[in-house]
């Protein structure tokens, strides 16, 4: 429980203090159940998972974010703006990165049940896609509504349809 109350305090920071915010709603429900797959009773177990799924439906209603426990989301990621978002149960998203209205992070087909692996600091643009068994690196920025479905190396900028990485220029 500490340790759920620590990560959830964190999330707070990164909202600045706004418990108010949709995305912090999102990751709570997240964290929530992430966290109850470490109750050692199922009785309690199976408590915090109801718990956890009536709230995980109510915060996808209110707020288009559609974010399963299954994904892994690093410290001080933040869903800047609400409204369909969709990420897999699959994908893994590193620290510090940001993810804006509309975007897609999942599986490019059903047969490959892969979804993308997210480094640390990147910038998802509003509208973007990401799918399959990709990696997208460190300090990248995705451009808005752009399509990434490759690879994408560290410190790129991602944009088109499909996502074409350029190195960033200083």
């Amino acid at each position: 429980m500490k340790h759920l109350i620590h990560t959830i305090s964190s999330d707070l920071q990164t909202y600045d203090g706004n418990f108010l915010a949709q995305g912090f709603w999102a990751l709570s429900v997240c964290r929530l159940g992430q966290w109850r797959y470490d109750i050692s009773i199922p009785l309690v177990r199976k408590f915090f998972s109801v718990c956890y799924k009536l709230s995980y439906k109510v915060v996808q209603v209110l707020t288009g974010i559609e974010l399963p426990a299954e994904a892994t989301v690093g410290k001080g990621t933040r869903i800047d703006h609400f409204g369909n978002i969709i990420i897999s149960g699959y994908a893994k998203i590193g620290d510090e990165c940001v993810i804006r209205q509309g975007v897609t992070i999942g599986l490019k087909n059903e047969a490959e049940p892969c979804a993308p692996v997210i480094g640390n600091r990147v910038n998802i643009g509003a509208g973007a896609k990401i799918l399959g068994n990709i990696h997208i690196g460190d300090d990248v920025e995705i451009g808005a509504n752009a399509v990434v479905i490759q690879d994408i190396p560290e410190h790129c900028i991602a944009v088109g349809i499909p996502a074409k990485p350029k190195r960033k220029t200083s």
